[in-house]
């Protein structure tokens, strides 16, 4: 891995690396991000285990409407928890070098995503018509 992202990906793995971007910020910063951080694995955690409970429980719906809900919750845990590691990295990195934290659109795109599925499954429960 070469470029921007290679050295991000190094970061999440070699605490030394990130240790060289400058002195410790104070430690109650550091705390923060990580509290941060581990909010984002939870959501993360949340939105797997509502994929896998879709897909075990909503047997009501078709396997093509619960397959997609379930698998679209999957993937959208495992793009949280990838991104809640690079974010720590880059804002520790940003305390570090005195700079500003980095700007993101992941948590609004995230709300907006989530609001969305939950009107999905709202609309697809509301249409079933089976009365279960």
């Amino acid at each position: 891995m070469t470029g921007r992202l290679g050295r991000s990906v190094r970061l999440w793995f070699s605490p030394g690396r990130l240790r060289e971007e400058g002195p410790q910020p104070d430690y109650r910063f550091s705390l923060a991000n990580e509290r941060t951080f581990l909010a984002w694995v939870r959501t993360a955690l949340a939105l797997v285990a509502g994929g896998l409970a879709v897909d075990q429980f909503l047997t009501r719906f078709g396997p093509g409407a619960r397959t997609a809900i379930a698998v679209a919750l999957l993937v959208t845990g495992a793009v949280c928890a990838v991104r809640a590691v690079d974010h720590w990295a880059r804002c520790e990195r940003a305390m570090r070098r005195g700079a500003d934290l980095p700007p993101s659109r992941f948590p609004a795109a995230l709300a907006v995503g989530t609001g969305l599925a939950a009107l999905l499954v709202a609309a697809v429960v509301a249409l079933d018509g089976t009365g279960r």
